[in-house]
């Protein structure tokens, strides 16, 4: 029996039958009972640079003991947080961009969106407040996140949400010219875009997807907010998640690799457009907005020593070196007669989903497929029709099989129920 409530799980299943992991090395974790796992899904994608670094404890360590924390709020700031801004502002290829630093992912979903509405209301069109997300999208789970999420079973049960948002087909984007058409273009804010849609499947942007979506956004002057939490500092392949594309976001959402998990971190790309309302004179627009620990100094750190690594060990091109060879050892598996579908290709991201009569017709036939990967060594995240894969960027080549052999073992054990 344990009072530990935890996320996203079924309680009544989950108390007293936890896996508690009791230390990490490289890209492997152990449990409390000695038994190996291989981290198929980088945690829960942010594992970047593996578990446990020495280098990672040392740069924690140096700042907590020099300036733990402090808060920003006003004219107040640190060496670390400044240091950090600076760092992102050179490797971004934003044109003279501001950086917002705040908790993590879900806390810089709800900044953007409310800073996209407050930027219009200083442009003097209080009126664009409309926000529009995609189907499968999810932005975390934050109060405008959560209205935001493409998936209804994560809307349900609260009651009402915010109003003006709505959704469109994840891979149209004729469908969200239609709806911008529809609300009015006059009375859209922003359409907030996944380049790979991460916990909502793994599914990438259709080829063109991305440039057209952009294209519409500039054209109907609509602000185009990248949601980068899981694809940016390597995941596809580049420092940001969206250069694969010539497109010019005008918000950029980051956390998850920008500390590679060690502490928790989210920042904000900002256009130079976007912020000049708020940085042109004094006494001008204001964004009465921050939380306590942003630009928190030892966080600002991890994150520094994270980009060190990333760059000093060339991990940010693994995402595209590797998105091939992730796809040519699940390949095999299309064949499997417990498999729905496999998606990927677009960086160190995929899915491999169990056929839809299985999930209907095997009582529990999720639990079984995550349990049989987990019992073959492998520790992947369990999505709503399958098992999502994107282990850290040091992964190996023979890694990626042994996870190939424990998502065969996952759909035997199905196959068998069947």
């Amino acid at each position: 029996m344990t009072a530990y409530w935890h996320p996203f799980a079924d309680m009544a299943a989950v108390s007293g039958h936890e896996l508690v992991i009791a230390r990490g090395e490289g890209v492997y974790l152990w449990d409390d009972r000695g038994r190996r796992y291989l981290d198929g899904t980088a945690s829960l994608w942010h594992a970047h640079i593996g578990h446990a670094r020495e280098d990672m404890a040392e740069a924690i360590g140096k700042q907590l003991r020099t300036l733990e924390a402090f808060q920003t709020f006003g004219d107040v700031a640190n060496a670390p947080a400044l240091e950090l801004v600076d760092r992102l502002v050179q490797l971004s290829p934003m044109r003279d961009p501001r950086v917002f630093l705040c908790l993590g992912g879900g806390d810089a979903i709800d900044t953007a969106a409310k800073l996209a509405r407050q930027y219009w209301a200083a442009q003097g069109q209080p009126e664009r407040i409309h926000l529009i997300s995609r189907t499968f999208a999810y932005h975390g789970t934050h109060g405008f996140g959560t209205s935001l999420v493409g998936m209804e079973s994560m809307r349900q049960g609260y009651g009402p949400l915010l109003g003006s948002v709505s959704h469109v087909d994840h891979e149209s984007p004729e469908a969200l010219e239609a709806e911008i058409e529809r609300v009015g273009a006059a009375n859209v804010a922003a359409f907030f875009c996944e380049p790979v849609i991460g916990a909502g499947g793994v599914r990438p942007a259709p080829p063109g997807y991305i440039e057209a979506v952009a294209a519409i956004c500039k054209r109907h002057g609509v602000l185009l907010v990248i949601d980068s939490v899981i694809c940016a500092f390597g995941r596809v392949g580049t420092w940001f998640g969206y250069e694969r594309w010539d497109i010019e976001p005008d918000i950029v959402v980051l956390a998850k690799g920008i500390t590679s998990g060690y502490l928790p971190l989210g920042a904000l790309l900002i256009s130079d457009a976007v912020a000049e309302p708020f940085w042109s004179k004094p006494g001008g627009a204001m964004f009465r907005h921050g939380a306590t620990y942003a630009g928190h100094p030892t966080c600002c750190a991890a994150a520094l020593a994270n980009l060190d690594i990333l760059e000093r060990e060339s991990l940010i091109p693994r995402g595209r070196e590797l998105e091939g060879e992730l796809m040519g050892v699940l390949a095999p598996l299309r064949d499997h007669p417990a498999c729905g579908e496999i998606r990927g290709g677009l960086g160190l991201a995929a899915a491999v989903d169990l056929k839809p009569d299985l999930l209907k017709s095997v009582p529990g036939a999720m639990a079984l497929y995550g349990g049989a990967i987990r019992e073959a060594g492998v520790l992947l995240r369990a999505q709503a029709t399958g098992a999502a894969i994107g282990p850290p960027l040091t992964i190996e080549r023979s890694h990626l099989d042994e996870i190939a052999t424990a998502v065969r073992a996952g759909l035997d054990a199905v196959a068998a129920a069947a």
